[in-house]
Formats: C-alpha cells, structure tokens, sequence
C-alpha cells in the first residue's frame, strides 16, 4: 500500500507524449501565407493600375462632353488609387515576416496583418465602393442621357445589380476567406506560444 503513494509524477508527466504542432509544417504555411499575401499585393496593383490606365485612354480617345463624365473618371480612379495607397502598407508588413523571428514576433506579425485586413476590408472597402458607384454613375450619365428611359434604366441597374453582387456576395466570401487563413495561423502560432511558457 505504501508503495502506491510514492508515484512520481514529473517522471509519468515527462514520459507522457502531447501531440504539439510541428513547427517545421507551421513555419512552411506561415512561408505559403506570406508568398500568397505578396502574390495578391502585386495582382492587385496590376489590375488596378493597368484599369487606371486603360479608363484614361478612354477619356483621351472619346473626349466626354459632360462635365458630369469627367468627375466620374477622376472619382473612379481617385477610388482605385485611394484603394491602393493604404493596400500597399501590407507589403512592408509581409516583407518583414522572415525565418529568423521568434514565435512571438510571429505572432506579432500575423495579429499586425488582421488589424490592417480589417480596416481595409471595412473602412477602405466602403470607401472605394462609395466613390467607385458614385463615378461609374457619373460617367454612365452621358450616355445615359442619349439612350430611352427603358434603357438608361436597363444600364443602370445591371451596373446596379452587379454592383450589389460584389458588396453583398463576393466580398463577404473573400473576407471570411482571408480571415480564416490568419485567424487559423494566429491560433497555431498561440498554440506554440502558450506551450512554451
């Protein structure tokens, strides 16, 4: 009887196996992150610019009469370029995110990623939408005008119903998307955190 009370609990505790994350498999998601992150940066300051750029030629080839057509292209591309200066702020953020960290300075680096999505999933956004209708509506306007009233109303409300298409469905799906990745990654890098404290 008195040999089952002198168990000794830091040998059974040190022999018992904890399943932890492999850090080797969590650095090389962190790396996929990273790479994918930069990767979205740089497509979207393509398409963006390359769209910049093909509005202005437009309004070089056409020469729009109105002066309604023409705030419209300066808001649509004011939304695209507003849009961009604060998206860019990612890259030095993701640049930074090197092998040689601590787990911490990971972690610290992943939770700087989610505040930044967040403000440019919610205020931007909101911000390049508002002036991305407000200018597309504007430029339409001229052409809006030539056309009958069934028309004029066919064109705006396509724009209209797309527009609502991208806010309500595409963009809700791509930001549940973007914050799953990290919120995972925040949790592994936790994970591994707390078990080496």
């Amino acid at each position: 009887m008195d040999h089952n009370n002198n168990i000794d609990f830091k040998d059974l505790w040190k022999k018992q196996t904890v399943s932890q994350p492999n850090i080797e498999d969590l650095l090389t998601r962190l790396k996929q992150f990273k790479k994918a992150g930069l990767r979205s940066l740089w497509m979207t300051n393509i398409l963006l610019f390359a769209t910049c750029a093909f509005i202005i030629f437009i309004w070089y080839s056409y020469q729009p009469e109105f002066i309604s057509t023409k705030i419209g292209i300066v808001l649509t591309i004011l939304a695209m370029v507003v849009y961009l200066i604060f998206y860019n702020r990612l890259i030095s953020i993701y640049k930074n995110i090197v092998t040689a960290q601590t787990n911490q300075e990971y972690l610290q680096k992943l939770i700087l990623i989610k505040k930044k999505q967040q403000f440019m999933q919610s205020t931007m956004l909101s911000l390049y939408f508002v002036l991305l209708g407000v200018g597309i509506g504007l430029y339409m306007y001229e052409y809006a005008v030539r056309m009958t009233a069934f028309w004029a109303s066919f064109t705006y409300g396509i724009t209209l119903l797309w527009m609502g298409f991208n806010w309500f469905y595409i963009r809700p799906k791509q930001i549940k998307k973007q914050q799953s990745k990290l919120n995972d990654l925040i949790a592994k890098f936790e994970e591994v955190n707390n078990q080496l404290l």
